[in-house]
């Protein structure tokens, strides 16, 4: 009698990355360390996506190289968590510019929104600025 072998599966997170690699024109996968996966783009200084902790599900991490991110880093962004959150990319989009036009001198440097139901946190410092888009783990 034969024994017969499934494949070996890799898992949601590793297959989440795989798809962005493939929507995202010039992304690459680096490497895997403590449920993150450190992705790399032209135009983001940093970029990550965080796999199912225990306060959320999936998290989208990107950091600009300046204190006024670009149109192109705005867009990856968009992109990225359309892909994450299977959500429309316009959709998307609105949200993270509203994420980032929000820091300023009414709401500081630190700016917390909700938007079709997911986090936004955005930070910006004197030289950079960065946006965390998640899902909490109850939603």
């Amino acid at each position: 009698m034969a024994l017969a072998t499934s494949p070996a599966r890799a898992d949601r997170c590793d297959d989440l990355a795989g798809h962005l690699k493939d929507q995202i024109e010039g992304l690459s996968v680096g490497k895997t360390a403590a449920n993150v996966i450190y992705l790399s783009h032209p135009q983001a200084k940093e970029l990550s996506l965080g796999c199912s902790g225990r306060s959320y599900s999936n998290q989208l991490f990107a950091k600009s190289s300046s204190r006024k991110p670009t149109p192109g880093f705005v867009d990856l962004v968009a992109s990225g968590a359309a892909i994450v959150f299977t959500l429309p990319k316009d959709d998307m989009l609105k949200g993270v510019t509203r994420c980032i036009k929000r820091m300023g001198l009414i709401h500081g440097d630190d700016v917390k929104t909700r938007y079709r139901r997911l986090d936004m946190r955005c930070v910006r410092t004197k030289t950079e600025a960065s946006i965390a888009v998640s899902r909490s783990t109850n939603e």
